[in-house]
């Protein structure tokens, strides 16, 4: 599994708009091949701040699959114009400690 780490940044004022459209390109979103499941957290220091985890089964169901899909097509414009800065976007695997 792959964990997905998106630091967003949306301009000031259009965080209301963003969560909205967030609501309406989640259908996008589980709809990808490869994808499990995620969470989307609102800072609390930083109003227009926020962190997206994605959970996929590889790396490349999000960075080929889904990247070159018509979904990815309708995710951007649904969201991309929010975005000041572009986001920064990690991907990360579990270490096991227990």
């Amino acid at each position: 599994m792959i964990l997905e780490v998106a630091t967003l940044k949306v301009k000031p004022g259009t965080s209301s708009d963003f969560e909205s459209s967030f609501r309406k390109a989640c259908k996008i979103l589980t709809a990808a091949e490869g994808y499990i499941d995620h969470e989307l957290h609102k800072c609390v220091e930083e109003a227009d701040k926020y962190i997206l985890l994605v959970r996929w089964n590889r790396l490349s169901d999000h960075t080929v699959t889904f990247r070159d899909s018509e979904g990815y097509q309708q995710w951007k414009a649904l969201l991309h114009h929010f975005y000041d800065p572009f986001p920064t976007v990690e991907h990360y695997v579990q270490i096991h400690t227990k």
